[in-house]
């Protein structure tokens, strides 16, 4: 059932992030509603900050006011995170129909990493099959998985021309 769990976001009173995030999670182990609510998120970032000479890592909320729910909605679910303390509603033009996230905004806010398989590496031939060079043949000249890129070696108009592209936009070469 968790197959067609969705994220939603839920806005919160500001400050209450971690309250309204841990009463969620509470609740879903009260009431073993795993399967239908399977994931709290509050998305945040290690920032370095220097104060009075002095470095330290801060994590900061990138959205705050905002928590992520991944659930099934139903009747309940719906009920359960919308009457938690510090929760003001679902964002979405109607609070009472919420409107799940689609999964490129997922993708670009960092909530769910996507493992990747790389069937190639630095100096092998690929095909770009996605994006404006579809179709293309070059070689792989630098690969960064943590950040999902691949920079790849294009021959075009007799010199070659750097392109960089998501891991998931080529293809390696069949021999």
């Amino acid at each position: 059932m968790s197959d067609a769990a969705k994220w939603y976001v839920v806005h919160t009173y500001s400050g209450y992030e971690n309250k309204v995030a841990s009463s969620i999670e509470n609740a879903v182990e009260n009431l073993k509603l795993h399967d239908l609510i399977t994931a709290v998120n509050i998305p945040v970032e290690t920032v370095t900050e220097i104060k009075d000479g002095k470095k330290r890592e801060v994590e900061r909320k990138l959205f705050p006011g905002y928590v992520l729910v991944k659930m099934v909605m139903t009747d309940d679910t719906w009920y359960l995170v919308r009457n938690t303390r510090g929760c003001t509603g679902f964002v979405s033009p109607n609070s009472n129909k919420p409107i799940p996230l689609t999964d490129e905004e997922v993708a670009a806010m960092g909530v769910e990493k996507r493992e990747i398989e790389i069937g190639y590496a630095v100096g092998d031939s690929v095909r770009i099959i996605d994006d404006k060079l579809a179709g293309f043949i070059g070689v792989v000249d630098a690969l960064e998985p943590a950040r999902n890129m691949v920079r790849v070696i294009v021959p075009m108009f007799g010199r070659d021309t750097p392109a960089e592209l998501r891991l998931d936009q080529v293809e390696p070469l069949s021999d």
